[in-house]
């Protein structure tokens, strides 16, 4: 969908020029063209040479204008992080076609009936993702998106990954919430016992769920041992089992997560909505779009895919931005003009 965000100001202009008279002189058959390259013209201005997008990175230079400038002008900015984000960090995800764990299709090991049948098979699939993530390192996107954080006292990230890169990217934890929960939160499976602990990166979370280091588990030809419910992880307060902090399917959203995040959209106006690697299809995170925008949020929409016919980048409108490619190289280019230049991680 081709995005051309400086026809919000011609169409303004056009709007005003209609207004100020009862008939308005024919404009020539050419005005959009030149008035638009001359709004371009006055915007380039505004964007120092030395900050323009790197020459390795495919960015329509009219969209890296309007972008930056309008960003340079919003304080209040939303963000929405799907697994898009940690795509070049090379953290396996396990959703879609294809999503499986040795022989198991991952999303039947993601749910409290699973956990209550086999907790120990369900702990080492966790085990693994959390290992697999401690390995991987925050990409620069990660990096850019905490620093533009640290420059926005009233940003609000809304993240759906798990994976823990953005924490380690050190995004202020103030304006980050997890609406998925994380593989590094460990909480009681007693629905009547309130003990969680976050942020827990040991790894393994206990001596038997110790991984091997010459064999992929992934594997379904690798055998897997067996653990003792004994000893898996349990709950100091009440010796319950513990279970990983995660939103499994069956489950409800955080709480105090969803309230924050509408506390913090019901205070005023927002000025920019950043979708970063998910096609935000399913609610809530469909919905937070739709929220922004009425609350005057432009929105720009970071993926590798543009669907045509569903999610984010599929409802643009003409004063909104799609920019297709890996976020890893696209975010840190579009805001180095206010959080300045990320270095290679």
């Amino acid at each position: 969908m081709a995005v051309d965000p400086h026809l919000c100001e011609m169409e303004h202009f056009e709007a005003n020029q209609q207004e100020s008279s009862a008939a308005p002189a024919k404009l020539p058959s050419n005005f959009k063209k030149e008035l638009s390259k001359f709004y371009m013209k006055q915007q380039k201005r505004k964007v120092p040479t030395d900050t323009l997008p790197s020459a390795s990175v495919d960015i329509p230079l009219d969209d890296y204008v309007s972008f930056a400038n309008h960003l340079k002008s919003s304080s209040r900015i939303m963000a929405l992080f799907g697994a898009g984000l940690s795509a070049a960090s090379g953290v396996p995800t396990f959703r879609g076609a294809g999503g499986f764990w040795r022989e198991y299709d991952a999303t039947t090991l993601a749910t409290p009936a699973a956990f209550a049948h086999d907790p120990s098979l369900v702990w080492q699939f966790y085990s693994f993702r959390r290992h697999a993530a401690l390995n991987a390192q925050p990409n620069r996107a990660h990096v850019a998106l905490a620093k533009l954080a640290k420059t926005r006292p009233d940003y609000l990230a809304v993240s759906q990954n798990i994976d823990g890169l953005s924490q380690r990217a050190n995004h202020p934890a103030e304006n980050l919430q997890l609406v998925h929960g994380s593989l590094f939160d460990i909480k009681c499976s007693n629905a009547k016992c309130s003990y969680v602990e976050e942020d827990n990166f040991t790894d393994p979370v206990v001596p038997a769920l110790q991984l091997p280091d010459d064999v992929d588990l992934s594997d379904p030809k690798i055998p897997l041992k067996h653990v003792a419910v004994e000893d898996l992880p349990h709950c100091p307060l009440c010796s319950s089992l513990l279970r990983p902090g995660v939103v499994w399917f069956g489950e409800s959203l955080k709480r105090s997560s969803i309230d924050r995040i509408h506390d913090w959209m019901d205070k005023g106006p927002i000025d920019l909505m950043l979708v970063v690697g998910t096609t935000a299809v399913v609610y809530p995170a469909a919905g937070y779009i739709h929220s922004a925008r009425i609350a005057g949020a432009r929105v720009a929409v970071f993926n590798m895919e543009e669907s045509e016919e569903e999610g984010a980048a599929s409802n643009l409108r003409e004063c909104d931005w799609f920019f297709k490619g890996d976020a890893s190289r696209i975010i840190p280019e579009v805001l180095k003009e206010v959080i300045g230049v990320v270095p290679g991680v």
